[in-house]
C-alpha cells in the first residue's frame, strides 16, 4: 500500500509562487496515475491538477491552468504542483493522491481514489 506525504505548502502573498511536494513510499510509484485535489473550508473537494505514469500527459481545472504545472519524477518517486500567481482563492488544504488502476485515464472525481497524503495547507494572502 502506497504512503504519501505532501510538503511544500505555506503562507504567501497573492501574486506569489509555491511548490507542493508528495513522496511515496513505493518503488512501483512509476505505475501510478497521480493527481492533486484541494479543499477550502466550507467547500468541496475538487480537482487541481493530474499526471500520467509517464509524465507524459497532464490535466488541469480551468481555475489552475496556466498557473499551476504538475510534474513527477519517478527517479525520486515524488510529484510536485508548481503553483505560481498565486490568488486567494487559491487558499485550501492541497492533499495529492495516487491512482495504481490500469488504463490511462486519469481520473478528476476524489471517490476514484484509494491513496492519499495527510495535505498541506497553502494560504495566499491578499
Amino acid at each position: 500500500q502506497v504512503q504519501l506525504v505532501e510538503s511544500g505548502g505555506g503562507l504567501v502573498q497573492a501574486g506569489g509562487s509555491l511548490r507542493l511536494s508528495c513522496a511515496a513510499s513505493e518503488r512501483t510509484f512509476s505505475t501510478y496515475k497521480m493527481v492533486w485535489f484541494r479543499q477550502a473550508p466550507g467547500k468541496e473537494r475538487e480537482f487541481v491538477a493530474g499526471i500520467s505514469r509517464s509524465g507524459g500527459g497532464t490535466y488541469y481545472a480551468d481555475t489552475v491552468k496556466g498557473r499551476f504545472t504538475i510534474s513527477r519524477d519517478n527517479a525520486k518517486n515524488t510529484v510536485y504542483l508548481q503553483m505560481n500567481s498565486l490568488k486567494p482563492e487559491d487558499t485550501a488544504v492541497y492533499r495529492c493522491a495516487a491512482d495504481p488502476g490500469p488504463g490511462g485515464i486519469v481520473f478528476t472525481t476524489s471517490s476514484r481514489y484509494d491513496y492519499w497524503g495527510q495535505g498541506t495547507q497553502v494560504t495566499v494572502s491578499s
